[in-house]
């Protein structure tokens, strides 16, 4: 069996702090197998009604387990209300540890009465990330991991079967977002949705959406609000500190994962022009693994000077740019973001490095980095 260390070894960490992981990401990125990769737990799969029944007393179903016992609830959104089954195991049997999955957040539904803040850890597992393709996946080749994209049987899968991600977005629909948001207009939904992981990388424009999908403003916010949520897709700020000049308001957003980027695109092989923008989404999944999303951004400014990601750390802003070839990288952008804010560490991702280095363009001096070296430099302590 296929080993994930790092996730299991997040997994640990979390119940350092809290007593319960919720541990979300979308349908087949293997929160299920992950779980199960977890030794001596009490399982519990929701989705059939025969476990799901052994919680309608949650406190009788606590005290038959042992008092140090790690229980694993899979697909909790399944049951009435699952906040209640989770505060009951946090507030009267607190030696318990508690892995719940689902594919969306604790916001997914009005089932979720209690966000169960200060008891909690929310882990959102994301496709393979590149540091476990070479790892752990034994998957080598950057177009392979770029094409298939990250959910790992779309990934181990010799070729690229467009039957997969079909059936995928017509589960996706029918599972995640009509049972949980009661969306009842499909052909609008996946056309937005397409349409976003066609635009993945850019920034939204809410009027340009609504007219392409034939909807209207305030339910492509309500469509794209319940496809982040349920971890389709990631809107990233733009990070701002009071210049006249830079943006301030529109998002990036993010598809989930570079495989279904290539299928809405028809994409059958990856063209060198490609792989700089997939890439991107490589790293951005590194940085959201190694720091939950907290503090991080891209930045743009009115002439159109942009720094791919930047995290702020304190009073310091870290610049993360990504690039196939360092050689081809063009600093200008950067020195304009270092002139309003000096203080931070600069780094050019690129997927073939090893130990990390420092390389001078011009007048900056960046940190040639790989993946693993993020995980490293902002993994949470």
């Amino acid at each position: 069996m296929i080993k994930r260390p790092y996730w299991l070894n997040r997994i640990y960490s979390a119940w350092k702090k809290r007593p319960i992981v919720w541990l979300a990401g979308v349908r087949r990125v293997g929160k299920t197998t992950l779980a199960n990769m977890l030794p001596d737990t009490v399982y519990v799969n929701c989705d059939l009604p025969s476990d799901a029944r052994r919680l309608d007393d949650p406190e009788l179903f606590y005290r038959a387990q042992p008092k140090d016992a790690v229980i694993v609830i899979d697909e909790i959104h399944r049951l009435a209300d699952p906040s209640r089954v989770l505060k009951i195991a946090s507030d009267a049997f607190p030696r318990l540890r508690l892995l719940a999955t689902g594919s969306s957040t604790l916001a997914a539904t009005r089932k979720f009465r209690d966000t169960l803040a200060g008891r909690k850890y929310v882990l959102i597992l994301s496709p393979v990330l590149w540091t476990e393709c070479e790892n752990d996946f034994g998957v080598l080749d950057l177009d392979r991991r770029l094409l298939n994209g990250g959910l790992p049987e779309f990934l181990l899968s010799s070729v690229k079967d467009e039957s997969l991600f079909s059936e995928w977005m017509d589960s996706f629909y029918a599972r995640d977002i009509q049972e949980l948001f009661a969306v009842r207009e499909r052909g609008g939904f996946l056309n937005l949705l397409r349409l976003m992981l066609r635009q993945s990388g850019g920034q939204v424009d809410y009027s340009g959406l609504s007219r392409e999908c034939d909807l209207s403003r305030p339910t492509v916010k309500a469509y794209l609000e319940a496809m982040t949520i349920a971890c389709a897709l990631f809107p990233l700020a733009p990070f701002h500190g009071g210049g006249r000049r830079e943006l301030v308001r529109r998002p990036k957003v993010y598809g989930f994962d570079t495989g279904f980027v290539t299928y809405v695109r028809g994409w059958k092989d990856i063209r060198e022009e490609d792989r700089g923008l997939l890439w991107e989404h490589l790293v951005l999944d590194t940085l959201r693994a190694a720091t939950g999303g907290e503090g991080l951004h891209f930045w743009r400014d009115k002439s159109g000077h942009e720094v791919d990601f930047v995290v702020r750390r304190g009073r310091e802003v870290d610049a993360i740019e990504c690039k196939i070839n360092p050689e081809r990288f063009d600093p200008k952008s950067l020195n304009v973001f270092r002139t309003i804010y000096p203080k931070g560490l600069d780094y050019l991702v690129c997927p073939m490095t090893g130990a990390p280095y420092d390389r001078r363009f011009g007048r900056t001096t960046l940190r040639i980095a790989s993946c693993r070296n993020l995980l490293a430099a902002f993994g949470q302590k």
